[in-house]
C-alpha cells in the first residue's frame, strides 16, 4: 500500500504542474488582458487615460513579459511564497481574496458532499433490497426529477417556498440582523437554517445520481452467484448483503469521489449568484469577466488541486475496499 501511495503521489506532483501551465494558457488566452479591459471601461465612462501610466502598471505586474515568463513567475511565487499574484479588479492580493471567501465556499461544499453520500448510498442499497417496492418507486421518481431540475430554477422554487413558509427567501448564509453580529448559538441556528436550501439545491443533482449508480451495483451484486453460495450454506441474507454486497457495490462510489467534490465546488456559482451566497463562486465569475488572471488562474489552479486531491483519495479508498485495483495500480 505504501508504494501504491508514492507512486500516486509522484504522479499527482507532475499532474499539478502540467494543468497549472495550462490553466495560465487558457487565461491569457483571450486577446488583451486586464489593463486593455481597464482601459476600454474607462474610454467607455468618458474618462481620460493615460498610456505612460497603463503602460508602467503593465510592466510592474510583467503582463509586457512572454507567456512562459509571466506563467513562472506565478507558478513559482504560489510554490516558494504562497502568493498567489494581485487581483487588479479588487485591488488586493489574490491571496487575501481566497482567505476572505475560501471559508463559506468550503463549508458549503463539504457539507454538501457529506450530505450527498450520507443520502446517496443508504437509499440506494434500500432501493435495490425493495426492488419495485413503493419506496423504490417513490425514490426512482424523485431521482428522475431532481437530476431534470436545474439548479437555478430548484433554487428559485425553493426561495418561493421557503417565502410562503416562513416569510423570508433564506438568501445569503445569515439574516439581517446576524450579517454582522458576534457569533452566537441564535446565530448559529440561523446559519444551519439559511444552509438547507443551498445545501439541497447544490447536492441535489449529485445525490440523485449516486442513488442510482448505487442502485444498480448493489442489484448486480445481489444477484451474483456468492450470495446463493452463501446463503446455501447457511448465512443470513443481511450479513452477506452488508458485508460482501455493499463493499464491493460501493467501490464506484468511492471512484466518484473525485469529480464530485469538483462538481460541488463549481455548481455552487450559479447557485451562489442566484441565492447571494460569499463564495469563490461570484467572485471567479467577475473575475473571468474582468480577465482577472491572477484570481482567475489562482481559483482554476485550486480547482485543479481539488480535483488531483479528490482523485487520489478516490484511488485510496478503491485500492483499500478492492486488493484486485491495488495490484491493477501497481502494475500500471
Amino acid at each position: 500500500m505504501t508504494k501504491f501511495i508514492i507512486k500516486k503521489l509522484l504522479i499527482m506532483t507532475l499532474t499539478v504542474f502540467l494543468i497549472s501551465l495550462a490553466v495560465f494558457f487558457i487565461i491569457t488566452l483571450p486577446p488583451g488582458d486586464f489593463m486593455t479591459n481597464y482601459v476600454g471601461r474607462m474610454l467607455a465612462a468618458g474618462e481620460r487615460v493615460n498610456q505612460e501610466e497603463i503602460d508602467a502598471l503593465r510592466r510592474t505586474y510583467a503582463l509586457d513579459q512572454p507567456f512562459f515568463v509571466q506563467f513562472w513567475s506565478w507558478f513559482s511565487r504560489i510554490i516558494l511564497k504562497g502568493d498567489f499574484g494581485y487581483s487588479f479588479s479588487l485591488s488586493m492580493p489574490v491571496t487575501a481574496v481566497i482567505k476572505a471567501y475560501i471559508g463559506p465556499t468550503m463549508a458549503l461544499s463539504i457539507t454538501t458532499m457529506i450530505f450527498t453520500y450520507l443520502i446517496a448510498i443508504p437509499v440506494g442499497i434500500y432501493s435495490a433490497v425493495h426492488q419495485y417496492s413503493f419506496g423504490d418507486y417513490l425514490f426512482t421518481t424523485v431521482c428522475f426529477l431532481g437530476q431534470a431540475v436545474p439548479n437555478f430554477l430548484m433554487a428559485i422554487l425553493l426561495m418561493f417556498i421557503a417565502f410562503r413558509m416562513t416569510g423570508d427567501t433564506m438568501l445569503g448564509l445569515f439574516s439581517p440582523k446576524y450579517q454582522n453580529a458576534p457569533w452566537s448559538w441564535e446565530k448559529v441556528l440561523d446559519l444551519l437554517k439559511h444552509c438547507i436550501i443551498p445545501v439541497l439545491v447544490i447536492g441535489l443533482n449529485n445525490t440523485c445520481g449516486l442513488i442510482r449508480t448505487m442502485r444498480s451495483q448493489m442489484l448486480d451484486e445481489l444477484n451474483k452467484n456468492y450470495v446463493m453460495t452463501g446463503k446455501a450454506k447457511g448465512m443470513k441474507a443481511a450479513a452477506i448483503r452488508y458485508k460482501y454486497c455493499v463493499r464491493a457495490a460501493v467501490n464506484p462510489i468511492a471512484s466518484s469521489i473525485g469529480w464530485s467534490l469538483v462538481n460541488i465546488f463549481t455548481g455552487t456559482t450559479i447557485t451562489a449568484i442566484v441565492l447571494n451566497l460569499p463564495s469563490m463562486g461570484t467572485v471567479m465569475y467577475n473575475a473571468l469577466i474582468n480577465q482577472d488572471m491572477y484570481l482567475a488562474g489562482s481559483w482554476l489552479f485550486l480547482m485543479a488541486i481539488a480535483t488531483v486531491i479528490g482523485t487520489f483519495i478516490s484511488d485510496v479508498l478503491l485500492a483499500w475496499l478492492d486488493p484486485r485495483a491495488r495490484k491493477e495500480y501497481l502494475k500500471g
